[in-house]
């Protein structure tokens, strides 16, 4: 994918049209390719601006959430996780930061991780499905169930840390007197497989997901209104606890999804420290890049160069321009 240039002298010519500055300021730097699609794409793209844009040695190590923050907590390694779902790891985090280990650079979904119950937009709009209240008053919309005289909720796949949520929420809107089954998929793919399987039946199709995801991006859904505020109390308290006794139906949090690098890179990165600073996408974009890599079978890399190909009006807005024409050359 990169250009393939005429000749070794030219090839040295544009290695040292960079600045050296660049180079001395930022240095050899280990990124986290977490283990999820989302955080794989932004490794790669941080990878890519960052040695092409800014002249530093990037490599990328494998990350999850846990022990990657750990390892830069205790290690100061590696020096950033471009995608740290901060809710996972808020109190250690935030004595990290207090105590000045680690820095939270960015916020790179702009919009945060966002959770809740969906249906297709085109449902939505036909039948005036605004609020969970609307999906719920009509069970026979949402084909699924084991029971074919109920409506299908699906939820979260067991084992998941989002089942006992969904049982909650499922429980607190009444949803089974009114005429709804609590679905378990089993499995992400199974969760995966009846959204796709209702869009190519045409059939409603109501229950839990996330973005960002490469099946929001494939997939036109609306996001129900829960006409419930977010309330910490009951949330810690019984929503996420499995034998609630009185589940009420209750607003996800918004997740905090930041960039973390360690004290070390925020004091050598030098002018890519403000790169990183700046960068942020929402879960439009994100979304969209991950249906495309699942629809090409694309590796994190290749997400990577078709994100920074064909949406410049995104990632132009993160460095100058001068950081800007090193990167469109490398391409």
């Amino acid at each position: 994918m990169r250009k393939i240039l005429a000749s070794t002298t030219l090839a040295f010519a544009a290695f040292t049209a960079a600045p050296a500055l660049a180079q001395d300021d930022c240095g050899s730097v280990t990124v986290a390719e977490m283990n999820w699609a989302s955080a794989g794409l932004a490794a790669w793209v941080d990878k890519i601006i960052l040695e092409e844009g800014y002249g530093c040695d990037v490599a990328l190590v494998a990350g999850d959430t846990m022990p990657t923050f750990a390892s830069m907590n205790e290690k100061a390694e590696p020096d950033m996780a471009p995608e740290l779902w901060v809710n996972a790891v808020k109190e250690p985090l935030d004595a990290a930061v207090a105590e000045g280990r680690i820095v939270i650079a960015a916020q790179i979904l702009s919009d945060g991780g966002v959770e809740g119950i969906w249906v297709p937009t085109w449902l939505a709009e036909q039948e005036g499905l605004v609020t969970l209240e609307d999906a719920l008053a009509r069970p026979e919309l949402f084909p699924g169930a084991e029971d074919g005289s109920k409506g299908a909720w699906f939820g979260c796949p067991s084992g998941w840390a989002c089942q006992a949520i969904n049982r909650n929420q499922f429980e607190g809107a009444d949803a089974g007197e009114r005429g709804f089954e609590l679905v378990d998929t089993g499995s992400a793919a199974g969760l995966d497989g009846s959204i796709a399987r209702a869009f190519a039946r045409e059939e409603g199709w109501l229950g839990y997901y996330w973005a960002p995801t490469a099946i929001l991006g494939k997939y036109d859904m609306t996001r129900l209104d829960l006409q419930a505020e977010f309330d910490r109390e009951r949330w810690d308290n019984c929503m996420v606890v499995s034998d609630c006794p009185d589940p009420q139906v209750t607003e996800w949090p918004v997740s905090d999804v930041f960039t973390a690098v360690t004290k070390e890179f925020a004091e050598k990165a030098g002018v890519a420290m403000g790169y990183v600073e700046n960068r942020a996408w929402s879960n439009e974009t994100v979304n969209e890049m991950l249906s495309w890599m699942g629809d090409n079978q694309a590796s994190n890399e290749d997400g990577a160069y078709e994100f920074l190909t064909t949406r410049e009006d995104v990632w132009t807005q993160w460095v100058p321009e001068e950081v800007a024409e090193r990167v469109r050359d490398a391409l």
